[in-house]
């Protein structure tokens, strides 16, 4: 399978579903046997979910790809020992962040939601021009793209996250912010915008916010 077909969403899925380390290996760059140079693709993927398991409190480095040819049997195999000894010195999924397991696997749904909206961001505002791998580690580690990212990111994940309580039960803005740790003016941006796009519905009696 061309590594190109590493989606966001498998990467996503793997740790939602307790593993503690994603390993991606593709053919070498500027040698795929396709036009479309599918391990570009799973580059750019892996540098845009380094950055969501960062934004949401887990270690970037449990996500890791590497090229190598069909012949380089001896380099998967070292490839491979390598980072399963490097993914047991980091620790579980979560632990060694000191996040709960019932935390971590919210915020990765939360990510999860978020998936189809990256793919457009990644077409429209983060598509490297050139394919090199300097390149795209010029781009993705530039100051610029990681604002850009993480403003962006951050709103996106903040009312996913919000969608999901709200659709457990209507909340006050205090709750909700305690629940996420996020600042209560914070939470009410989030809820105008989200009321405004015809999301959520504020209830007078109770005070609380609930999903439309």
């Amino acid at each position: 399978m061309c590594s190109g077909r590493v989606d966001l969403e498998f990467i996503l899925r793997a740790f939602a579903n307790g593993q503690d380390g994603v390993f991606i290996g593709g053919c070498k760059l500027d040698e795929c046997n396709y036009v479309t140079h599918g391990n570009y693709d799973a580059l750019a993927n892996t540098y845009l979910s380094k950055k969501i398991l960062e934004h949401i409190g887990l270690n970037p480095k449990r996500l890791q790809i590497k090229f190598m040819s069909g012949a380089d049997g001896n380099l998967l195999a070292d490839y491979s020992d390598a980072f399963t000894k490097e993914i047991n010195e980091i620790g579980p999924l979560g632990k060694s962040e000191g996040m709960d397991a019932d935390v971590v696997k919210f915020k990765l749904k939360a990510a999860r939601k978020l998936v189809p909206y990256l793919r457009l961001l990644e077409r429209e505002k983060l598509r490297v021009p050139v394919k090199s791998k300097d390149a795209y580690a010029e781009f993705f580690e530039s100051k610029e793209v990681n604002l850009l990212f993480d403003e962006i990111f951050s709103e996106k994940l903040a009312i996913s996250q919000i969608m999901m309580l709200l659709g457990e039960k209507p909340l006050p803005t205090s709750d909700i912010a305690k629940k996420l740790g996020l600042n209560p003016s914070d939470v009410s941006r989030h809820m105008i915008t989200s009321s405004r796009h015809g999301m959520i519905n504020y209830d007078t009696a109770s005070n609380c916010y609930a999903l439309a």
